[in-house]
């Protein structure tokens, strides 16, 4: 047999990640002289990202970077209330977090409100009332009327701001990459967009994107680390605590990965190694259960035997006392005694093995004064192919070391790792009755012509932050070759910034469309003019931006009513109304037409 190899495991520390609270800067020179300089701000549903729109390296980077939350106790002031970085740590205040979204879009306007506050001050804008600078945003694919007639209200009323344009990040995203590329509009693609609280599959024809076949699906990062805690604390009942969501966000973003093939991973969807340490870990707990079980064993012999010593032979039933012996193959007192001697020996030689040694011989010879064994979980924690012979004897001389203590204050995080990235292709565990996201993918595709198809297919573009685990592009590569015709053509590209590239492209959007002219002649932008004109749900349309499709409001004509020359009951007024309010007639034809009615 080949020299025993150690099982391959690594160990990491939580790192526990403090924030601290974001300076606030002062306003560059170069944006203070124009107040034509863009602020851009990435609306993240996890993370807001805010910076400006400006040519040079010290804007080649967002100024903020905070989680989109506030923590504000009830009855406390507004002043009081904390936002994204200022909350150093967020488990003691999780029940008071609060975020403007729900599923991807702005509902909460007060929120929002708060953290325009945060973004302007923290940027330097020292203006009292208003803010003299345009404003880039972006906002969810599709973005109800509503929720874009409360924002825009916001920032032009509240604000004052000259000019506001909105965009999709997902789709500034995929055009900055477009850019970098050095790839000509307009480009046909299809988007796939993975955030914090769902997943979007995003067609792009001809440089516009096509909203009529854009599909949402409910499974991204909030579910994977929501579920990703539930089976930690499942399996580890006794550190519950410890467990806590930001620790498994930290669990998610560095150390899972996704299956290229899911259903193919050997030891039902273990690594070898991963089946190995759990091996090892069985092997731990029936050497504990075992070494308990022995312990307990000598024990109730010992109390047996103390018992029948002093009930029969210290009351004087001799009798009884020497058909008990008789019955454990004794012939006196003594031997008696001296039996329940051993057992005291063999009791504290079995305590000061569990102190020295991990204690367990593997097979353990059942007497027969020992009770039934009450413990199922011996039987379960075995493997279905574990050896037989994985518990050898081990010589009683030879001192082991004590089970590690500090492994009970580890999580073994095995099929954890892939089980819950693969919520985005299955979301079924977490109770979602939707199709994943290559599923969704499908039927998009087939709403296509053929020709169309091919055009998608040959620039699939991911982005956003749920994608950055590794092998992602390998298996959406994998699960597009099961799904495509033979010999097909397709290409799959990632984002080179998944999480932070929908702000460099709305930046770079902005260096290239500064608004100029009155009255908003800029394309993408929306004036304050505009906005009293159009009201706020308008939308000016760009490469990057949702469709606008303005709301129909039917305005029904005010019906003529006719003054009766006698009194009518009500339901003859009513026939009168009906009568005449399609008519055209003179007055007094209507007159005689209600005489008629009513008599």
């Amino acid at each position: 047999m080949a020299s025993k190899q150690e099982p391959v495991y690594q160990i990491f520390s939580f790192q526990d990640f403090k924030t601290s609270p974001d300076p606030i800067c002062a306003t560059p020179a170069q944006c203070l002289s124009s107040t034509s300089t863009p602020i851009v701000i990435d609306n993240g549903s996890f993370q807001t990202r805010a910076g400006w729109a400006a040519p040079g390296a010290e804007f080649d980077s967002p100024r903020l970077l905070f989680k989109s939350v506030t923590a504000r106790s009830r009855g406390a002031a507004r002043s009081e209330t904390q936002i994204g970085n200022d909350i150093p740590n967020l488990e003691p205040l999780r029940w008071l977090l609060k975020s403007q979204f729900d599923r991807n879009v702005v509902v909460n306007f007060e929120i929002q409100e708060l953290m325009f506050d945060y973004v302007f001050t923290h940027l330097g804008i020292e203006s009292e009332g208003s803010v003299p600078h345009p404003v880039v945003l972006t906002e969810a694919p599709c973005n109800p009327l509503h929720c874009r007639q409360m924002m825009s209200e916001l920032l032009f009323e509240c604000y004052r701001v000259p000019y506001v344009s909105y965009g999709v990040d997902s789709l500034y995203s995929f055009y900055n990459n477009s850019t970098q590329r050095s790839l000509q509009p307009p480009q046909t693609g299809i988007v796939l967009s993975s955030g914090y609280h769902c997943s979007h599959i995003l067609p792009v024809i001809d440089g516009r994107f096509d909203a009529v076949n854009c599909k949402r699906v409910n499974a991204a990062g909030s579910q994977a680390a929501s579920y990703l805690q539930r089976l930690l604390q499942l399996k580890y009942p006794g550190h519950l605590a410890a467990i806590t969501l930001s620790r498994v966000e930290e669990l998610l973003h560095q150390h899972s990965y996704t299956a290229v093939d899911y259903h193919e991973v050997p030891g039902g969807c273990v690594s070898a190694e991963e089946r190995q340490e759990r091996r090892a870990q069985q092997l731990r707990r029936l050497q504990e259960i075992n070494a308990r079980r022995r312990e307990e064993k000598l024990l109730q012999d010992q109390e047996r035997l103390d018992r029948l010593q002093a009930e029969l032979l210290e009351d004087g039933l001799l009798d009884q006392f020497h058909k008990k012996l008789v019955e454990l193959n004794m012939d006196s007192a003594e031997e008696l005694q001296s039996y329940v001697n051993k057992l005291q020996l063999a009791v504290e030689q079995g305590r000061q093995k569990l102190l020295h040694s991990d204690g367990a011989e593997g097979k353990t010879e059942v007497s027969e004064l020992e009770p039934p064994m009450d413990e199922g979980d011996g039987v379960a924690l075995i493997d279905p192919d574990f050896p037989e012979d994985a518990l050898p004897e081990k010589p009683a001389n030879v001192v082991q070391p004590m089970f590690n203590m500090a492994e009970y204050h580890q999580l073994f995080v095995g099929t954890e790792r892939l089980r819950c990235p693969e919520l985005m292709f299955q979301p079924s565990p977490t109770g979602e009755d939707q199709m994943g996201l290559m599923e969704t993918l499908q039927y998009v595709l087939a709403r296509y012509t053929p020709e169309q198809q091919e055009a998608l297919v040959s620039n699939v573009f991911l982005t956003g932050g749920n994608m950055q685990y590794p092998g992602m592009k390998q298996r959406v590569e994998r699960e597009l070759l099961a799904m495509r015709p033979f010999q097909s053509h397709f290409k799959v590209r990632m984002a080179s910034r998944p999480a932070l590239d929908a702000w460099y492209g709305a930046r770079d959007w902005a260096l290239q469309h500064l608004p100029s002219g009155e009255g908003g002649a800029a394309e993408g932008w929306i004036s304050r003019q505009e906005y009293e004109e159009k009201g706020g749900e308008y939308l000016s349309e760009h490469c990057a931006s949702n469709i606008f499709v303005p709301m129909k409001i039917i305005k029904q004509a005010p019906a003529r009513t006719a003054e009766p020359s006698a009194p009518t009951s009500t339901g003859a007024s009513a026939a009168v109304t009906m009568d005449t309010s399609d008519l055209t007639l003179p007055c007094s034809t209507v007159a005689a037409n209600v005489t008629l009615v009513s008599s």
